[in-house]
């Protein structure tokens, strides 16, 4: 039976999905009409531990972060699992939390514990063998479940083009449903890329990052179904509280940053002021 991620696709044919890291800027993802949104490893770990994507962050916190923000929002939440967290056995206890959280899929990566970002550099994979039998692991943990398994390899970077293209036509063939090539350095790579690799496979737009930033239409053209910005709302914080930190420690006052502010109606609509008093009103009429 497809998975919702999949009916999503089947509707949608391409999707544009941002990044989140918190319930808060779920809530926003969720608002402004995206129909699925990924939690990403290397914001919550800047968020959340206050530290750069360098294997930091622990099973336990991105399985509470996923339940956190599943629990908020109505769309599916799409969790980067990193590596797994070890073996194929932690892969295995990995899926099965995550499934229990609420999360409608994950990414699972091939590198070196601990790994780094996808666009940084002096990243390492394990053998294809390894990153097989996690892959075989992850896809048997999930059986006839809703949840939406992603192949990502950064042995692009590692190894090179062919052993990338091999280990995600592999993943393919053991039942995962898409595949991700991370990283790649072109349009010529791109082009590659969305030619050999079983679709969906995932385009994934790092501001300033190793990837030409492409639009929708030529992605899609490319042969890319899952377009995903990971970090861009991450940056657009980062810099709306620098403005309004930095104003307001040099002035005294927030006046001259409040169109970097929402209004105090505005945010107490976005985080749902009404169901607190709705869930009271019903707890009330109950009893």
């Amino acid at each position: 039976m497809p998975s919702h991620v999949q009916h999503i696709l089947a509707e949608h044919g391409t999707i544009v999905f941002p990044g989140v890291y918190d319930t808060l800027s779920a809530l926003v993802a969720e608002q402004a009409g995206f129909p699925l949104i990924f939690i990403s490893g290397y914001a919550v770990s800047a968020t959340l531990i206050g530290e750069p994507d360098l294997g930091l962050l622990t099973q336990t916190e991105v399985i509470d972060r996923a339940r956190q923000i599943s629990r908020v929002v109505s769309i599916p939440v799409i969790v980067d699992a990193d590596t797994g967290y070890g073996n194929a056995l932690n892969v295995a206890r990995t899926i099965n939390d995550l499934i229990d959280t609420g999360a409608a899929g994950c990414f699972l990566e091939d590198q070196v514990w601990p790994k780094r970002c996808g666009h940084m550099l002096d990243k390492q994979v394990v053998t294809r063998n390894e990153y097989l039998e996690k892959i075989e692991a992850a896809v048997e943990t999930r059986g006839n479940r809703d949840f939406f398994i992603v192949a990502r390899t950064d042995a692009l970077a590692a190894i090179g083009m062919d052993e990338a293209l091999t280990r995600v036509q592999a993943a393919h063939a053991a039942g995962v449903d898409a595949t991700f090539v991370e990283a790649p350095n072109s349009l010529d790579e791109l082009e590659v890329i969305g030619r050999e690799v079983p679709s969906p496979t995932v385009a994934n737009m790092v501001e300033q990052g190793k990837t030409p930033i492409l639009g929708q239409d030529k992605l899609a053209e490319l042969g890319f179904k899952l377009i995903l910005y990971p970090v861009a709302g991450l940056y657009a914080s980062a810099r709306a509280l620098t403005i309004t930190y930095n104003n307001l420690r040099k002035t005294g006052t927030t006046n001259g940053t409040t169109d970097q502010l929402l209004a105090f109606e505005q945010f107490n609509k976005l985080i749902g002021i009404d169901k607190p008093n709705a869930h009271s009103s019903n707890r009330r009429s109950s009893t």
